[in-house]
């Protein structure tokens, strides 16, 4: 198994708290919030690290007290980790899951500003960890306020020069470079994908990812499932769901579906509709759990339940 080098460039520390229903305008009384270091990056790092597969994650953290935090619970989880030094204090996010509604309300705070030399350090260490032909390296995240669009565009390029594939998870501008810089595979949920391209078909908007550039394009909807696009294949797609609904805590879901495909590219699984099998069971197996960042056992029961089918581009 190839390592896998996890980068989030705007890393928060993740509380979330299960109350058994939201009530508007009301009071509610909830148990000590479940404390996590997360962002998309970790969490996709700490779902291959629990499966056992190497892993190395790397995200820039400063001297505050919300760093602090950040910083000690990530030691104590024991996942092999890289801080990058910074100014700027890590930000929260605040999960609140209904858990009589099966639904899940998300307070992001926005990522403080990195200047140009820490931005400097946090490609460098990239760089630094990166094995020449072996690896997998995923891009997973926002970017925090004042980056550089193309960040992650320059991550692919990089891996690339390397000779590692480069899997990327983001939105908006970077989505969009990162399709045009050739990632081996980009994830977007189908809001993204919408927002990004200005499509509102998500097969058509896949297809110009793929079109940009894109090797391959693996959409999260939610509920109905996922599809993968093959810039090898661009007549068809793959898409997978479950014959039935999941409840539970869906935030952490497309971070599994990312650490499944980066474990199915370091073992040597290159087939769409392979990848895609273990991306919706990872993805369905994260919202049965408590919090981002891990996956349920029943994972390999849910994939043997999926209904997967190639269908045509129209």
């Amino acid at each position: 198994m190839r390592r896998i080098v996890t980068v989030t460039p705007n890393p928060a520390v993740d509380m979330t708290y299960h109350v058994q229903r939201i009530t508007p305008g009301s009071t509610h009384r909830v148990a000590t919030a479940l404390v996590r270091a997360g962002g998309k990056g970790l969490n996709v790092a700490r779902v291959a690290h629990q499966l056992g597969f190497p892993v190395l994650a790397l995200a820039p953290a400063g001297q505050g007290a919300t760093s602090t935090e950040f910083k000690a619970e990530l030691s104590s989880s024991g996942m092999p980790h890289r801080i990058i030094a910074v100014e700027a204090d890590t930000r929260r996010s605040i999960a609140v899951v209904d858990s009589a509604k099966a639904d899940t309300i998300i307070l992001n705070e926005p990522g403080h500003h990195l200047s140009a030399a820490e931005w400097q350090c946090l490609r460098a260490a990239v760089k630094d960890s990166l094995v020449p032909g072996e690896g997998i390296l995923v891009g997973s995240g926002s970017l925090p306020t004042g980056a550089d669009p193309d960040f992650y565009a320059s991550l692919v390029t990089l891996a690339h020069h390397t000779g590692v594939r480069a899997i990327i998870d983001t939105s908006g501008p970077g989505l969009v470079s990162a399709a045009r810089a050739g990632a081996d595979l980009i994830k977007p949920n189908h809001h993204e994908l919408r927002e990004a391209t200005g499509e509102d078909d998500p097969v058509l908007a896949a297809c110009q990812l793929i079109q940009m550039g894109a090797r391959r394009v693996l959409v999260s909807s939610g509920a109905a499932g996922m599809m993968m696009f093959d810039a090898a294949d661009p007549a068809t797609y793959w898409h997978a769901r479950l014959p039935y609904g999941l409840g539970g805590n869906p935030t952490g879901a497309g971070d599994a579906a990312v650490a499944a495909a980066a474990t199915c590219l370091s073992e040597g699984i290159s087939s769409p509709d392979g990848i895609l099998r273990a991306a919706t069971a990872w993805s369905a197996a994260a919202v049965l759990m408590p919090a981002a960042g891990e996956i349920s056992p029943q994972y390999a029961e849910l994939a043997d339940q999926l209904i997967v089918t190639q269908k045509e581009i129209p």
